[in-house]
């Protein structure tokens, strides 16, 4: 633009992209063997978890979702969606390709909780830490996810883990509000009665607020899950094995019926899940 009073705004533009750029280079040279370290752990618990639900035939991990489900839930109508669910991704010849797409959402689910409640018990005790971590989650879910994928690339090469880290840092925000909601939502009476016969901070934690919480937290875990199937797309972009690999592939070759076909495996997949782990409890 020519216009004299924009001009002045143009030659002062703050450096952003420069910035992180500089950033994140300085990153991988300084930290370069921590993220080895980190790629290696994540890569562990992608190969236990995919090792876990690909080498049984797939009649004894249908026979397990439905085991789980009727210990979570104690009715037979979700045992028999998570079943009919299962039955048809084996129907329409996705059976591996759901069980690694099982295997990204199982692992991010297992960081995302694994650092999302804690960190959510954290921000309930201390409001003005969670006042301050709100601005980085509304980021971490807004940021167009292409963003942040780049730099995930840089720091992790092509596979699965730049997609589960992906994948963590879109649905982590989810389990870390939910945790905080729930934890924050206990009543005062019962943490003060906790306090007044003699409970520790802890055990105040453990055993008053946790469990009040847990309704919340489940539905952490589940809007984590749902989350992270919604970004198989994305990992498939990036290498990692799964059901977005077909999606990829149906719109490189604009193929409706290979993409409706892989599409309608993933909503079985949701389906599933949602029923298996959609946990009511009654105060």
């Amino acid at each position: 633009m020519s216009d004299p009073l924009i001009q002045p705004i143009l030659d002062a533009k703050i450096p952003v992209g420069r910035s992180v750029a500089a950033a994140f280079d300085w990153m991988q040279d300084q930290f370069i063997t921590a993220f080895d370290g980190i790629e290696a752990a994540l890569r562990s618990i992608i190969g236990l978890l995919g090792s876990a639900l690909q080498t049984p035939h797939p009649f004894l991990v249908i026979a397990a979702f439905a085991a789980v489900t009727w210990v979570l839930q104690r009715r037979l109508v979700p045992v028999l969606i998570v079943a009919v669910c299962a039955l048809f991704a084996l129907n329409q010849g996705y059976w591996v390709l759901t069980m690694q797409t099982l295997t990204l959402v199982l692992a991010s689910c297992v960081v995302c909780m694994g650092v999302g409640v804690p960190l959510g018990i954290y921000a309930a005790h201390h409001p003005r830490f969670y006042r301050a971590l709100t601005p980085i989650l509304d980021l971490m879910q807004t940021l167009p996810v292409f963003v942040y994928l780049i730099p995930v690339l840089v720091l992790f090469g092509l596979g699965m883990v730049p997609g589960l880290v992906a994948t963590v840092i879109f649905a982590m925000p989810a389990a870390i509000r939910l945790t905080e909601l729930g934890i924050r939502s206990t009543p005062t009476a019962l943490s003060e009665a906790a306090t007044a016969f003699g409970a520790t901070t802890s055990q105040r934690i453990l055993k008053v607020e946790l469990p009040y919480a847990f309704p919340q937290i489940m539905a952490g875990l589940n809007q984590t899950i749902m989350l992270s199937l919604s970004m198989v797309v994305i990992a498939g972009l990036v290498g990692a094995p799964g059901l977005g690999v077909s999606i990829v592939r149906a719109l490189n070759t604009v193929n409706a019926g290979l993409g409706f076909e892989a599409g309608a495996v993933i909503v079985a997949v949701a389906i599933m899940l949602d029923r298996m782990l959609r946990v009511e409890i009654k105060r």
